[in-house]
């Protein structure tokens, strides 16, 4: 219930904050977020450990093209791996 409660928060608070931040920071704080997340999630299964790695290193990718779309892409794929986290924390798919 602790995990789902946080998590709900944690995505809450991620939707909240899209207009507020400038959208290349939104990129940044999610790519930290995902970091922190995945430190303090000991139950992480191999294959949602893959998906994260290789989600992440494609959205570095995005966020490094300099662009709007490259920026909101990044914002997309860091938002989509926060979610799955999330899922993942409260046992759910």
């Amino acid at each position: 219930m602790k995990r789902t409660a946080l998590a709900g928060l944690f995505i809450s608070a991620v939707m909240l904050a899209s207009p507020v931040f400038a959208a290349d920071d939104l990129c940044q704080i999610n790519l930290q977020k995902i970091n922190d997340a995945v430190a303090s999630s000991g139950e992480i299964s191999s294959d949602l450990q893959d998906n994260i790695d290789s989600t992440v290193a494609q959205a570095k990718e995005e966020q490094s093209k300099g662009t709007k779309e490259g920026t909101e892409s990044c914002i997309s794929l860091t938002t989509q791996v926060l979610q799955d986290i999330a899922n993942n924390n409260k046992g759910g798919e």
